[in-house]
């Protein structure tokens, strides 16, 4: 072990979370591996592209844990020629010895028994993110065919699995002086029949994930797929956390308001917490939050502890140092959040996760450790650094008084719509249904194509919402400028749910909000800004799957009466050669230039459209991808754009 990894051992003070004891006798048997086949999405998710990728953080965590109890420095996962996954550590090794329980070889029952590890007992692991014990027993049981290879006393053991059945035993295959765990695996295509192509960015984002929240752990991907192009990247930050937050700021291109990254930690009995943080000039926040290594999307104990701590920090400050006169509000968690970037990570015993996702940390104790850290070293922080503790409070106070104008802007308009009478944009064509869930609005790029969308709908279910004019980009904008916008304005009015704090998805009066634009440049930006706008501050539309994408096609393609619409430069080939030569090809710019009954045909008849729903998989990359496509720094947008050029079809200039 190199002595960076002890130093952060002992610097986490880890030598309190871990226990001495790990052989045959610390494997515990809670149940069998039986329905794993037959409902794999219980225990994985999914068994889509989400599950398949699973099955490698699966493995990967069980390394992470032999790290985090100061056993293991170094991971490599490799992905191998038709998509086979090797994970390989230089930890202790699953312990080989006969289980008395099961009358197995540990190692065989950890990859056969549902519930078997070292994580339930107490005298395996103090910490580990896997504490379900289900991991490598279920990616074993969906996979074609699993090996392992186990050093450990001196001896290399093997063992093979298929599709979580025993075929060879555990035997000697060779000698070794090095301790570690090697796996190797093919994701069956029986469970897995969407796909069993792993995509490289995926999981090159959460092993940089891991490498940030183990400090000094070093993590190498490899992709051997093509070997005229094989990809290597290694991971190992000895910053940690402190590492991230630099990492998402640079990589969204955000300017920190402060140079310093703000870095508290603290260790109470069993358990420790440490969170990094930073302001930079954007208007969102960025969260996230981790236990034991593992994401908790939905937060938890540890983050309400923070967010009310860093709030109660703000306004004690403001009122001490006279930042805040006596007659001013409060700020609100809203405004001290504004432009933070955020990276907590706790480690603890008996983590309690909601469900098997862990989206979630339920631990109440937690709360008041990271609460209890964040009020008293935050609080001295800004007492010794009185000139960042301006330039930040400054930043909420901005937010707090933009906040306040939105709330006067949202008041006057709608006093301005009780004495008009009528709260409906004048442009909306509405439609006569008013049951939501029997109705969809277009929200149509520009007044051509909004004239022929009216004319060519089914006016019982459909409404039609015009837009013109450059949109503003709300990336750019605090909530004031978005609320006052008189692009944006119609479109929350005609949706009805109100925007920011005041949204509330109960008052939608569409249940499919439909973004129909041209199929060129103008038109990919104006979807863009429309889809930043809803992420932002209509982000539950967005979850609850209410967004859509119009297709409308490229081409017309006619030969005497027959005529056939092509949404691709492919389909308009096909078209060309099944229907023979001189065929009559049109080629549609816009929306606008076609006729109400040739746009009802192709892009809005609920019986023959084609329209894409938006959903968020990722919500983190989603988020990096917004700031980083519709921010202010040209450099970031560059190299995203250089990157995905590949991916992109059809692109018309």
């Amino acid at each position: 072990m190199s002595d960076q990894i002890k130093n952060a051992i002992e610097e986490e003070v880890m030598d309190t979370l871990v226990t001495e004891t790990y052989d045959a006798s610390a494997i515990q048997v809670l149940e069998g591996l039986e329905a794993v086949r037959k409902r794999p999405g219980m225990y994985i998710g999914s068994t889509g592209p989400k599950g398949l990728h699973h099955l490698v953080y699966e493995i990967v965590d069980n390394s992470i844990d032999e790290a985090l109890a100061g056993y293991c420095s170094h991971i490599e996962v490799e992905i191998l020629p038709d998509n086979i996954i090797t994970v390989r550590d230089n930890g202790r090794g699953i312990p080989v010895g006969i289980n008395e329980q099961q009358g197995l070889p540990a190692v065989t029952v950890v990859l056969t028994v549902l519930h078997a590890g070292g994580k339930f007992g107490g005298s395996g692991y103090k910490v580990s993110g896997g504490l379900h014990g289900v991991g490598s027993s279920v990616v074993n049981a969906l996979s074609e065919w699993f090996e392992v290879e186990v050093s450990q006393n001196g001896h290399i053991h093997h063992q093979r699995f298929e599709r979580g059945n025993i075929v060879t035993d555990l035997k000697v295959i060779g000698d070794t002086e090095e301790t570690g765990t090697f796996i190797k695996f093919k994701a069956d295509s029986e469970i897995f029949t969407e796909t069993t192509v792993y995509e490289y960015e995926v999981l090159q984002r959460r092993l940089r994930e891991q490498a940030f929240l183990n400090a000094g752990l070093s993590i190498t991907l490899t992709d051997k797929r093509d070997p005229e192009n094989i990809i290597e990247e290694n991971f190992c930050y000895e910053g940690g956390i402190k590492s991230f937050v630099d990492y998402i700021n640079t990589s969204r291109g955000l300017t920190p308001v402060a140079d310093d990254i703000m870095h508290f930690t603290t260790v109470s009995g069993d358990r420790s917490a440490e969170v990094s943080i930073s302001y930079n000039d954007g208007y969102n926040e960025i969260i996230l939050s981790f236990a034991n290594g593992v994401r908790t999307i939905d937060g938890g104990t540890h983050e309400n502890g923070f967010k009310t701590a860093l709030t109660r920090v703000f306004n004690e400050y403001g009122r001490k140092f006279k930042l805040l006169k006596d007659n001013d509000k409060n700020l609100s968690g809203d405004d001290v959040r504004e432009g933070l970037t955020a990276v907590i990570s706790v480690k603890l015993t008996e983590a309690e996760f909601e469900g098997q996702t862990k989206g979630k940390l339920g631990n109440t104790e937690m709360q008041t450790i990271v609460s209890k850290m964040m009020y008293e070293k935050l609080m001295t922080y800004f007492e010794e650094n009185p000139s960042v503790a301006k330039a930040i409070f400054n930043k909420a106070l901005d937010a707090s008084r933009a906040r306040e104008a939105a709330r006067k802007a949202r008041d006057s308009a709608r006093r301005k719509s009780a004495l008009e009478g009528n709260s409906l944009p004048g442009k909306l064509a509405d439609c006569i249904d008013k049951n939501p869930e029997n109705t969809e609005i277009f929200i149509v790029e520009g007044d051509s194509a909004g004239g022929s969308a009216k004319e060519g709908r089914d006016n019982r279910i459909q409404a039609i919402l015009p837009l013109w004019g450059k949109m503003l980009n709300v990336e750019k904008a605090r909530i004031d400028k978005v609320i006052g916008n008189d692009k944006l304005t119609p479109v929350v009015t005609a949706l009805g749910t109100g925007i920011g704090e005041e949204f509330n998805i109960e008052k939608l009066r569409y249940h499919k909000i439909v973004i129909m634009a041209d199929a060129d440049v103008d038109g990919q930006h104006i979807r863009t800004l429309l889809l930043t706008f809803f992420f932002r501050y209509m982000r539950d539309l967005i979850d609850g799957g209410c967004i859509y994408i119009a297709q409308p096609p490229l081409f017309k393609v006619s030969k005497g009466k027959r005529h056939e619409y092509a949404f691709s430069d492919e389909q308009r080939d096909k078209f060309l050669e099944e229907m023979g030569q001189n065929c009559d090809v049109q080629r549609y710019k816009g929306l606008g230039e076609m006729d109400p009954e040739q746009l009802w045909e192709t892009t809005m008849d609920p019986a023959t459209r084609t329209m894409l729903r938006v959903t968020l998989e990722d919500a983190m990359e989603a988020d990096e991808t917004f700031s980083i496509l519709m921010g202010d720094k040209v450099e970031p947008r560059r190299e995203f754009i250089e990157k995905n050029a590949k991916y992109v079809q059809n692109l018309d200039i």
